[in-house]
């Protein structure tokens, strides 16, 4: 698949075609896209998908068996790492421990030719630590900070050097859920204030939706879904997608009709639903294969055989079979006869409603037409379907 390329906006990054194996391995498979100038891009997928490969090769560290990388308007290809515009994080921060905190966000600069003067690279210094809040802590040694303050210093070593693009592998990985949603506002707010351009390599589907302004998701060396945050969301291209970006309850069945706007499929119950199409997606054909995908938060849940004031367009009865409570929802986990386990996340405010439920309580659940997706199966087979055609795509923020 080829992200669509914008010559009327402005790029950092761009991949043309390009290509990287080892040995056997096909690791990225002649991909295209361009980044915008300035914007947070998220390379998403799960472990082999090729993201950090791809990241690698704008840094430098792994070279295009095939193809063209371009950063800001020139071909990199055979340019070595310390030559590039680019600065990296890495997931183990790589901190020098002999040096104070002063000693590892100037060092970047100690290595320039000729060299800035000392009060130079101390004003510098001052400038950046004071960028990511960390001003008056130059003479701190690396194992008296925080695990957060840590990733705030090998930032500042990024950014001191003023790079063109900001490479980001997986830098929050080692912190807790805590500290990683408050560094995840943090990083949204540097790249906000220095204005560069942020690519995040991140397996973390939460990450990614939270931080990014694109989002590129990748699967087995190829990209699957180039768009922002909402749209792979709410309206992901094809099942693949639909499963790995957030939660989905799947039902597989047969299309016995369909139109432009989506199609209606026949489930293993024997029940007809239907389903709307994709803004980014195809509609599956009459007579296949295809699947339904209904996020968990728009599924109603409630009691058995009563009359709700929500009257959704399809109702499944089924019990309780397990309830997690996480704080600002409950999720439910309801077994149905025919179609299996479905997952239901309820919040606050729809339980003050229906109630809360425990296992072995019998239940009624259901959504409307417009919260249901249709996908046909072969699509996620045939990578040459895959196409983009997002919201983004269209004004040039890929």
């Amino acid at each position: 698949m080829q992200a669509r390329l914008d010559d009327n906006k402005e790029t950092d990054i761009e991949f043309r075609g390009v290509t990287k194996r080892y040995a056997d391995v096909l690791a990225v498979d002649d991909v295209s896209l361009s980044v915008r100038r300035g914007s947070f891009f998220s390379l998403l997928g799960p472990s082999g998908c090729g993201k950090t490969t791809s990241l690698r090769m704008i840094a430098g560290f792994e070279q295009p068996t095939m193809g063209d990388v371009i950063i800001g308007g020139k071909s990199v290809v055979g340019v070595p790492p310390y030559q590039r515009p680019v600065n990296m994080v890495f997931q183990q921060y790589s901190l020098f421990p002999h040096l104070n905190v002063a000693g590892n966000v100037g060092y970047g600069l100690r290595q320039l030719r000729p060299r800035p003067n000392r009060g130079d690279i101390a004003r510098r210094v001052s400038e950046t630590l004071e960028l990511v809040r960390l001003s008056g802590y130059e003479h701190r040694h690396i194992w008296e900070l925080s695990g957060g303050q840590q990733q705030r210093v090998a930032l500042a070593r990024a950014l001191i050097n003023r790079p063109t693009v900001l490479l980001l592998d997986e830098p929050l990985a080692a912190l807790d859920r805590k500290l990683r949603q408050e560094m995840q506002l943090e990083l949204q707010t540097l790249q906000r204030d220095v204005g560069i351009t942020f690519i995040l390599v991140t397996h973390d589907q939460e990450e990614a939706l939270s931080m990014s302004d694109t989002i590129c998701i990748m699967l087995d060396g190829h990209i699957v879904q180039v768009g922002g945050p909402r749209e792979l969301y709410d309206d992901p291209i094809n099942h693949y997608v639909a499963g790995f970006v957030g939660k989905s309850n799947f039902f597989d069945g047969i299309v016995v009709d369909c139109d432009g706007d989506g199609a209606s499929i026949k489930l293993s119950d024997g029940r007809v639903v239907k389903g709307r199409r994709s803004r980014s997606g195809t509609a599956p054909g009459k007579d296949q294969n295809a699947k339904i995908a209904v996020r968990p938060e728009l599924v109603h849940i409630t009691v058995a055989e009563t009359k709700s004031a929500i009257s959704p367009d399809v109702e499944i009865s089924g019990r309780v079979k397990n309830r997690i409570f996480l704080g600002e929802q409950t999720e439910y986990l309801v077994e149905t006869e025919g179609l299996g386990d479905i997952l239901v996340l309820a919040s606050k405010h729809s339980e003050s409603l229906s109630g809360t439920f425990a296992p072995g309580d019998n239940v009624q659940v259901g959504w409307n037409t417009t919260s249901a997706l249709a996908y046909d199966e072969n699509l996620d087979r045939d990578r040459s379907s895959v196409g983009a055609n997002s919201e983004n795509d269209k004004d040039g923020s890929v």
